[in-house]
């Protein structure tokens, strides 16, 4: 999470929806997107995480709109990406918080260099003995790391796992990127964010204004590169401290949110046309 957060109370659903009707306005309109906890509630198998069918209609509504781009912006690693949101060929997807990229057809080679890849494998091999010794925790492969899941860990056990982990891993390396989420400690060898992500989804398509919507502390990085200022929108999904401008309580509410911002894209771009 970055030094600029702050605890915001929720905005009025008054200002939220001015907001977006403001944002509809914009001449490029790019939506970069969370996905777990955001437009999909979580489940215990991450690969049967899909969209509320809310969200993925609203969404298909706005990605078929002139000058206008949706993106999900995630810590999944690419492959699981893809899969969790039906993504055809001309996606725009961030996976690995920022590391993986694939501006439609085009993907983003790793190109590991030997001491990555010999890191990489050690690191697995420590936190998969870790996992191994830990009832209810899961290891996650990505692309230049892995996350130790504990989510169904007995209650009060969470912080132990997280102390364990970091512990293992700094047994391998001390220049690791180390987030933690909600209920994953996660560890790469490479260092990007989200906020990396919207920038260069950003700079990809030249958006003037840019709504991210996010609920995990990792989120935040995505929220520190808005522009407000210029019409950006950063809205926090669930409680917890935040720098985004609004917040609202769950998936459901982003679900409505995107139903309102695509009838108020589509009667704007009606209306310039006409």
């Amino acid at each position: 999470m970055t030094d600029t957060a702050s605890h915001r109370p929720p905005a009025s659903a008054i200002a939220l929806a001015s907001a977006l009707q403001e944002l509809a306005r914009t001449d490029r309109l790019l939506l970069a997107l969370d996905f777990d906890g955001t437009l999909a509630p979580f489940v215990d198998v991450t690969r049967g995480a899909r969209a509320l069918p809310e969200s993925k209609a609203a969404l298909d509504r706005l990605e078929h709109l002139p000058d206008t781009w949706v993106a999900y912006v995630s810590g999944r690693p690419l492959s699981s990406l893809e899969t969790v949101t039906e993504a055809d060929e001309d996606a725009l997807l961030v996976g690995s918080h920022g590391v993986e990229i694939r501006f439609g057809r085009d993907g983003v080679s790793l190109d590991l260099d030997a001491r990555e890849q010999d890191t990489l494998a050690r690191l697995g091999a420590a936190l998969q003995a870790l996992v191994d010794d830990i009832p209810d925790t899961k290891l996650e492969t990505k692309p230049v790391g892995f996350g130790v899941h504990y989510r169904r860990v007995s209650a009060g056990r969470g912080p132990e796992v997280v102390a364990r982990a970091r512990e293992a891993a700094a047994a391998v390396s001390d220049e690791l990127t180390i987030r933690d989420g909600k209920d994953i400690i996660e560890f790469s060898i490479r260092g990007a964010d989200k906020g990396d992500g919207v920038e260069r989804l950003r700079e990809y398509t030249h958006a003037t204004a840019v709504l991210f919507a996010g609920d995990d502390v990792t989120d935040e990085d995505g929220f520190a590169v808005l522009h407000p200022e210029r019409g950006d929108v950063g809205i926090k999904v669930g409680a917890g401290e935040t720098a985004a401008q609004y917040r609202v309580a769950d998936e459901r509410a982003i679900a409505t949110l995107l139903g309102l911002l695509a009838q108020a894209r589509e009667a704007h771009l009606k209306s310039s046309t006409d």
